[in-house]
C-alpha cells in the first residue's frame, strides 16, 4: 500500500504542477444568452458520475425564463435504447459574460451555495454554432455543437485549446461522430 502510494506522489505532483503551467480557465470575454439559448448536441466530454447512463444522442436545451434564468433540460439515450433527462436551472453571474451556474436541485434546495456548479463557456464560434463548457477545477468540460455531429479538425482544435488551459483529456469521451 506504501509503495503506491509513494509510486502516485510523483504523478499527483506532475497532474498538479502542469496544471499550475497550464492557462488559467478562463470565460469567454463576450456572450449573449439570447444567441446561445436552444438546442445543443454534446460531442464530446469528461466523464462524469451523473452522465454514466447515457450512450447516445446527448442534448442540452436552454430556455430563456422570464425571472432572467435559464431552463435547462438534459437529455440522453441510454444502452437500452430508452431516454433519460434531468431538468435544472441556471443563473447569469454578474460582471462575468460566460459564467453561470447550473443547479439539477429541487427549487426549494436553491438557497444552498453548493447545490449551484460553475457552468463556464470557455470556447465559442462567433456564430453560436460550437461551444467547449468547463470550470475552473478541470473536473467536467463538454464540447457542444449546433448539429449532431462534428468536423474533425474543429474538435481537435479545441481539445488542443483544453490541454493548453490544463485539462487531462486522456479519459475524453467522443459521443457523436466526427466529421
Amino acid at each position: 500500500m506504501h509503495q503506491r502510494l509513494l509510486l502516485s506522489l510523483p504523478l499527483s505532483l506532475l497532474l498538479a504542477a502542469t496544471a499550475l503551467a497550464a492557462a488559467p480557465v478562463e470565460s469567454v470575454e463576450r456572450f449573449d444568452l439570447d444567441r446561445y439559448a436552444g438546442q445543443w448536441h454534446e460531442i464530446a466530454h469528461l466523464p462524469v458520475s451523473f452522465q454514466k447512463k447515457c450512450t447516445a444522442d446527448i442534448t442540452a436545451s436552454y430556455r430563456l425564463r422570464g425571472d432572467g434564468r435559464i431552463g435547462v433540460l438534459n437529455r440522453c439515450r441510454t444502452a437500452d435504447g430508452g431516454m433519460i433527462e434531468a431538468e435544472g436551472t441556471a443563473r447569469p453571474v454578474a460582471g462575468h459574460p460566460g459564467r453561470l451556474q447550473v443547479r439539477f436541485a429541487p427549487d426549494w434546495l436553491s438557497w444552498l451555495p453548493w447545490v449551484w456548479a460553475d457552468y463556464w463557456v470557455i470556447a465559442l464560434d462567433p456564430d453560436y454554432q460550437w461551444a467547449m463548457i468547463g470550470e475552473p477545477g478541470r473536473d467536467y468540460l463538454w464540447i457542444l455543437s449546433r448539429t449532431p455531429s462534428m468536423d474533425g479538425a474543429l474538435l481537435e482544435r479545441l481539445k488542443q485549446q483544453a490541454t493548453g488551459m490544463g485539462y487531462d483529456l486522456a479519459p475524453l469521451k467522443v459521443m457523436a461522430p466526427v466529421e
